[in-house]
């Protein structure tokens, strides 16, 4: 079962957490243990559009937690000016570093204290790691991208929503708990009102917004996302790890289980001129 990432010239990086436990890492990078590489709750084609709207050609961008770098790979297809990736795990910046090479550089940091200077960038770009994030968490990474954007700049997220937005607050805090029992990771997903006032509050104002289904690990999905060579890598990697494999099931039931409030959000915010 692979624990590694090629890169363009054939050689291997480690994933993150490859030597912990299946039963105890983080589920994204499980699931990259397995050979899933879009780790994104709205799949690529709501990260596509996301790219489309941030506007990323002739621009500075900035990543943050760009992971393996396969939103990287997208970003770059718009010919930015620049890509500078922050990223915090030491492997995931070797990974990502081996992508953007050729047009940009690899900052390890925390996404809340990357260490660029005030107005560097024209777009920020963030998926599915503000809802990893407490609250007091969130708003320091928000405040932090808002920090780096220049007057124009454009703030752009993809992450795990909730819908409607007057959900029920014992059950969200509920399903909170069952997705930090089953990820392992203290996921916070927001309604998608929630997310429009976290922006707002840095002093962003949201421009557009769109989502998605939360279909992570439905066939359909993973054949759109993977392909049916990346779909079957996936399939014949659980085969083969019996534990790998229960813990994706418990993935893949609990986002079944809650497909009508699991959404997939993406929005852009502009920063004032």
């Amino acid at each position: 079962m692979p624990r590694t990432s090629s890169n363009n010239d054939g050689k291997t990086n480690p994933l993150p957490y490859a030597q912990r436990r299946a039963e105890d890492a983080p589920g994204h990078w499980l699931l990259a243990r397995l050979g899933k590489r879009v780790l994104r709750p709205g799949g690529l084609e709501l990260t596509r559009a996301l790219l489309q709207n941030a506007k990323l050609t002739d621009a500075d961008v900035v990543e943050l937690a760009p992971g393996l770098g396969r939103t990287a790979s997208e970003i770059l297809t718009h010919q930015p000016a620049s890509y500078i990736g922050v990223e915090k795990d030491e492997d995931a910046v070797r990974i990502t570093g081996d992508i953007v090479k050729d047009t940009g550089r690899m900052v390890h940091a925390d996404a809340a204290d990357t260490g660029i200077p005030d107005a560097h960038a024209d777009v920020v770009i963030g998926e599915a790691m503000l809802t990893m994030q407490s609250p007091t968490g969130k708003q320091k990474i928000v405040q932090e991208a808002a920090r780096m954007l220049r007057p124009g700049g454009r703030y752009a997220i993809h992450e795990l929503g909730l819908q409607p937005d007057d959900l029920d607050n014992d059950f969200k805090t509920e399903l909170r708990k069952n997705l930090a029992r089953v990820i392992k990771v203290n996921a916070r997903p927001l309604t998608i009102a929630e997310w429009t006032q976290l922006v707002e509050e840095a002093g962003l104002q949201v421009e557009w917004t769109d989502t998605a289904p939360m279909a992570l690990l439905q066939l359909r999905r993973n054949l759109a996302d993977e392909g049916v060579v990346g779909t079957l890598r996936i399939l014949k990697n659980a085969l083969r790890d019996a534990d790998a494999r229960r813990r994706m099931l418990a993935m893949r039931k609990l986002f079944s289980q809650h497909s009508d409030v699991l959404r997939g959000v993406a929005l852009v915010a502009r920063k004032p001129e």
